[in-house]
Parts: structure tokens; C-alpha cells; sequence
């Protein structure tokens, strides 16, 4: 754990394996194939010549040589057809296949790179779909941490719809909080207008009607008296003790690994980063209200003056608490992705 999007080159990525998106041959070719076997050295195809090639959908490995990792897993996409020649099942195969081996063989730590986007023709959106759906629900079962390595902004794409959905959704949300902010300062002016020349109404009208609304009363006196100094790690803990989840369940699915969580739940006074705050709420599925309260506990708000907070706020109130989906909204935005930092 967790899932990682990054930008760089994955023959410079220090992990215990790297994929390389092969031909069937496994004797090298272009794209990252190419720079995969030119960065490893001649070592490389020589093992890769033992293999015998590897059938489309499968995977095969090799020593890294010259690379910084211990391992090169050889992987062969789908050329795309038009999505109706099992195009997807293939590539599917070759993110589980990959983890399969890279599990046998022990590995930690895999590297990825977005594989059957470049020559193969597979459209990029829908293989980052692929990519992230199959990676992300390994990791909700097993422990590895995973990088999906993008060599440049061109290689990366969201579905336009969703991408477009999102800008909207910012947009508007940007000019309702200007908006707001405008019609506010226009009512305090109005208001000291009334104040200073006994106008036709006697008070202004932020007297007649609260600026806050005042919260509906607890339940229970006692419980919210017991909430008053709950630190973070405590009302973390104890929704997820109300979420009927294990532990191990929620940090998976907030793409939080074991150690991180572990410091958490030591430590009734840690702060966590807000990516990771955010991290946990959507894991438990908060609504938007009980997401604002956790990151109260944290020290943090929500604000509309914030893209990475209204890209949160969109997928919440749209009741989608998909982390991976989410952290490709963000890193298509040039956000922080949430998950383990901290």
C-alpha cells in the first residue's frame, strides 16, 4: 500500500520491480520497451531471449541489470480494436498477472507504466480506468505499494465527461463563493448605511435575521460534552468502531499502508496531513458534513477558494468514495493525491 500516480521516468524508479509494456517477442521495440532494454543494458534482451517469448495478457520476468530495481516484468497489452475484441479482459490480465508475479516473487514495491496507451492505440482515458480499477483492488487485498508512472502530462487522460463535470463543477462553485463574498460585504455596508442614519428600518438586517444559524441541540448533553476535547486519532477510531469495518478494511480503502495507520492509532495527539484526513473520510464514506467535522478535529476546513477542496467535495456529495477514482481527478488537476503522507 498505497496507490501512487507520479510523474517520471520509470527506468529511474528505485522499487523492486518495474513492468515493462513488451511486444509478444520480449526482444525490445519502441516506447518504454525500448528505453526499458536500452537502460538495463544488452543483459536484458540476452535473458529475455530465454524466455520464449509471452502471449498477450501474461507476464514473464527477468532480472533488472542495470536498472535500479531487482526485476523486470515483461507484460504484453492489447492492441486496441475498437473495444470489441476482448480488448479490456486483456489488459486487465496483464495489471493482475504482473501483481501475481511480483507477489510470488516477494516484491514490495511495483512500478507501472500506463500500458497498450502509446503505439497499441488503447484510448488513454480507458486505460487509466483499467489501470487504476485493477491495481486498486488488488491493494485492497494485498500489502505492495504501486506506482503508476507517467512520463508526461500528454500520456495521462480522465474521461471527458468526468473531466468536464469537475471543471464545471469548480467554476461554479468559484463564482458562488465570489458571489457570496460580494453580496456579503453589500449587506454589512447596507447595514452600517441603516446604523448611521436611523433609516426606515431601525435594524439593520443582519440584526434581524443571525449571520449563523444556530446548531440543533444534541441528543445526548453527555455525549457532546465527551466529544468536546476528542482528539482526531479518537473520533477516527471510534467511527470506524461504528462503521462495522476492520481496521485493516479502512486504511486500505483510504490508501493508507499499516505503519502510517499504526501511528495514528498509538498516538491520541497525532496530526495527520489533510490528504490523509481527507484520506480517512472518504474511506469511512462520510457525508460532506461529517467529512467537515473530522477535519476540524485536524485542524482543517473546506474552503470553495480551494480546487483540491471542491474536487473532494464533488465526489462526496456525488456518494462516490472511490480513493483511486478521486486521486485520478486530482492528479489530473495538478492536486495532491490523497493517501499516505503523513
Amino acid at each position: 500500500m498505497p496507490l501512487h500516480i507520479v510523474r517520471n521516468d520509470i527506468t529511474l524508479m528505485k522499487v523492486d520491480a518495474i513492468v515493462n509494456a513488451a511486444n509478444n517477442s520480449l526482444l525490445g521495440g519502441g516506447g518504454v520497451d525500448g528505453c526499458i532494454h536500452r537502460a538495463a543494458g544488452p543483459e536484458l534482451l540476452e535473458a529475455c531471449k530465454t524466455l520464449g517469448g509471452c502471449e498477450t495478457g501474461k507476464a514473464k520476468a527477468t532480472k533488472g541489470y542495470r536498472l535500479p530495481c531487482r526485476y523486470v516484468i515483461h507484460t504484453v497489452g492489447p492492441v486496441w480494436r475498437g473495444g470489441w475484441h476482448g480488448e479490456k479482459n486483456l489488459l486487465t490480465s496483464c495489471y493482475r498477472t504482473s501483481l501475481t508475479l511480483a507477489k510470488e516473487m516477494g516484491c514490495e514495491s511495483v512500478a507501472f507504466p500506463l500500458i497498450s496507451a502509446g503505439v497499441y492505440g488503447y484510448p488513454k482515458d480507458k486505460a487509466l480506468k483499467v489501470a487504476v480499477d485493477t491495481i486498486g483492488d488488488f491493494l485492497l487485498r494485498e500489502d505492495m505499494t504501486v506506482y503508476l508512472v507517467i512520463f508526461d502530462k500528454a500520456a495521462y487522460q480522465i474521461g471527458g465527461k468526468l473531466f468536464a463535470d469537475i471543471q464545471s463543477y469548480i467554476d461554479d462553485r468559484y463564482v458562488q463563493d465570489h458571489t457570496e463574498d460580494r453580496s456579503f460585504r453589500l449587506e454589512r455596508q447596507r447595514a452600517a448605511f441603516d446604523m448611521r442614519t436611523g433609516g426606515p428600518e431601525k435594524q439593520p438586517p443582519m440584526a434581524r435575521e443571525p449571520l449563523f444559524p444556530k446548531a440543533s441541540a444534541p441528543q445526548s448533553l453527555e455525549d457532546a460534552l465527551s466529544r468536546l476535547d476528542e482528539s482526531f486519532s479518537e473520533m477516527l477510531l471510534r467511527k470506524i468502531d461504528e462503521s462495522g469495518l476492520t481496521d485493516a478494511q479502512v486504511y486500505k480503502k483510504a490508501n493508507i499502508d499499516r505503519k502510517l495507520f499504526s501511528k495514528i492509532r498509538g498516538n491520541k495527539a497525532y496530526k495527520p496531513s489533510k490528504t490523509t484526513a481527507v484520506a480517512f473520510a472518504v474511506a469511512l464514506e462520510l457525508s460532506l458534513d461529517q467529512t467537515k467535522g473530522l477535519l476540524e478535529k485536524a485542524g482543517y476546513a473546506l474552503s470553495h477558494s480551494s480546487k483540491f477542496d471542491i474536487i473532494i467535495e464533488y465526489f462526496i456529495t456525488k456518494g462516490n468514495y472511490n480513493i483511486f477514482e478521486i486521486n485520478e481527478a486530482l492528479f489530473a488537476f495538478d492536486q495532491s493525491l490523497l493517501g499516505n503522507q503523513g
